[in-house]
This record gives C-alpha cells, sequence and structure tokens, in this order.
C-alpha cells in the first residue's frame, strides 16, 4: 500500500521514497489515531502527512525527558542542530531522511517555513518553561507546539475557498488536540516535572504544584482539583465546536480524515468525564474497536467523496 500511496502522489525519487517510508513508519508506531485518520485521506495526500508527523514526532522526542544542568545544553544543541538542518533541506541539501521528506512536502505544498520554526521554538521552551503562570503564557507555547501543525497540515488537506478562511479553524483544532493531551497527561506531565496547565486558572479553585503532585502521589483526584479540571475540560470542549465549524471549508475528500480524528480526540475528553477525572489512576484511550466503527463509518464517505472528486482531483497548489 505504501508504494501505491507514493505512486499517487508523485514521489519516483528512490532515496525520497525511503524518506517518505521511514516517516510513515513513525507515524504508524507512535500516533495510532492519527494514523487510522490518515487512511480516510486519498493516497496521494497520505505521504506529506506522514512526513508531517514524522518531524514533529522526531523533535519532539529530542525533549520528551526534561534534561537538567548540562544536558540542557546538549538538548538545545541538538534542536539547533536539527534546526540547521533542516534549513539547509528546504536547500536542498538533505543530510537526514526525515528533514529530507518535510523538504519535499513544503515545496509540493507551499508550507511556510516559518510554521517550522514556530514549532521548534516551543520545542525550546521545553527545555527550561515547567509551569505556565497564564493563558497567555500558555497559548504561547500552544501556538507552536499544536496551532501550526494544523496550519502545516491545512495545504496538504485542501479547501474549497481561499486557505485563510479556514486556517483558523485548522489552528483551533490543533489547539483543542493540545489541550486534551494536558488533561489526559497531567500525571505523566508531572512525572517530567511539568505542568501545563494555567496557574492562574487553577489557583481560581485552590489548586497549585503540590495538591496536584499530592494527587499523583496517592493516585486520587481531589474534590478541588477536579473541579479545576473541570473547567480545563471546558475550555477543550469550546475548541473543538469552533474547529468543527471549520470542516465545512475543507477539500470534500479531506473532511471524513478530519472529521474521524476530532471525534475519537474529543471521546477522549468524554472518557475523562467518565472517570470523574481520575487521570492520576489511569491514562483515558478510546478503545480499537470504537476507532474501528468510527473509522469504517467514514470510510464509505471518504470513498465516495473520492468518486465525486476524481474530475477536479486534489493536487498540490504550492500557494
Amino acid at each position: 500500500m505504501t508504494r501505491t500511496e507514493l505512486d499517487a502522489a508523485g514521489i519516483r525519487d528512490a532515496g525520497l521514497r525511503a524518506s517518505y517510508q521511514r516517516c510513515r513508519e513513525l507515524n504508524a508506531r507512535h500516533g495510532r489515531t492519527f494514523f487510522l485518520a490518515t487512511r480516510l485521506l486519498a493516497p496521494a495526500q497520505r505521504p506529506a502527512i506522514h512526513a508531517l508527523y514524522g518531524f514533529a514526532r522526531w523533535a519532539d522526542d529530542i525533549v520528551d525527558e526534561p534534561p537538567t544542568g548540562d544536558d540542557v545544553d546538549s538538548a538545545a544543541a541538538r534542536l539547533d542542530a536539527v534546526a540547521q538542518t533542516m534549513r539547509d533541506s528546504f536547500r536542498g541539501i538533505h543530510d537526514d531522511p526525515i528533514l529530507a521528506a518535510l523538504a519535499d512536502t513544503a515545496a509540493r505544498y507551499g508550507i511556510e517555513h516559518s510554521l517550522f520554526d514556530d514549532f521548534l521554538d516551543s520545542m525550546r521552551m521545553d527545555l527550561t518553561v515547567t509551569d505556565y503562570p497564564d493563558r497567555a503564557a500558555l497559548d504561547r507555547y500552544i501556538h507552536g507546539s499544536a496551532a501550526v501543525i494544523g496550519l502545516q497540515v491545512l495545504p496538504v488537506l485542501g479547501t474549497i475557498g481561499p486557505r485563510s478562511e479556514a486556517a483558523p479553524y485548522a489552528a483551533a483544532l490543533g489547539k483543542a488536540f493540545q489541550l486534551t493531551n494536558f488533561l489526559r497527561d497531567v500525571a505523566e506531565d508531572l512525572d517530567r516535572g511539568r505542568v501545563y496547565l494555567p496557574a492562574d486558572e487553577l489557583a481560581a479553585f485552590g489548586v497549585d504544584r503540590a495538591r496536584l503532585q499530592w494527587c499523583r502521589t496517592n493516585r486520587r483526584t481531589d474534590s478541588k482539583v477536579r473541579s479545576a479540571l473541570a473547567a480545563q475540560h471546558a475550555v477543550a470542549r469550546d475548541w473543538y465546536r469552533y474547529a468543527d465549524a471549520g470542516i465545512a471549508l475543507l477539500h470534500p475528500v479531506s473532511r471524513p480524515c478530519v472529521a474521524t480524528a476530532a471525534v475519537l480526540y474529543s471521546e477522549i475528553l468524554d472518557r475523562i468525564e467518565q472517570s470523574e477525572f481520575a487521570v492520576f489512576t489511569a491514562r483515558a484511550t478510546v478503545s480499537n474497536a470504537r476507532r474501528t466503527r468510527v473509522a469504517g463509518s467514514a470510510l464509505a464517505r471518504a470513498l465516495w467523496a473520492r468518486r465525486g472528486s476524481r474530475a477536479r482531483a486534489l493536487t498540490p497548489t504550492g500557494g
């Protein structure tokens, strides 16, 4: 099936095909829900999505564990090296397979290079920032870590009108996904020394890092933390509602994929709420059976959309 996707995307060079295959493997291994959703895209679109995911995953892994002392400088140096190698790739100098695929995707779809710089800026924040005093500070991080992902993907998905009209919704969906991760992973993030929730909004419920840590240590969610997390849950829901209005602005071929990803990711919020915010006890997930049912229902819509769009095929435009 990979060969079919690469052929459909017009990727002929053997080295470049291997680069895209490497990105696809990263997506399949680490982004199960995201990878499942990509199966609903037209084959020609999938390699580009895998390349964008592969780059994000590769860079994120550098800062996944919080470095200390000299390790901070080492991780920062590695991110700087990634940034320089990325810029070299954009100029046609390919020393890394993931970045080779990224540069090809960016060129094919006219993706702004600044979006990748913004992403790396947020990755650098993870080296030194462990708390966010307010929503504005957290939003600065989320812009680079998540909103720009939606903007990177948008040219591959295609739109029925000006891309600028769909851009705010694409960024919002990336933000909604990230906020979902923050709620689901509160315990794991604490283990890494990080809190991705606005301190002032937590404080309104009498919650601080020490109280979150107590919940983590005792594997329970006390009433104050439950109320604080419920408020953050409502914020995430609002972003899903806003982003949902933008799906109709996408190319018809891409709508089933994005709608499926939104449904499955938002259902993580359902699981968190159903557990009464027991995020310190277990990680909220959507079952394989549920993912399969949702994707199966969307597949028929995706195939119908592709059939109806053959006369106006979705191709890279560079703009």
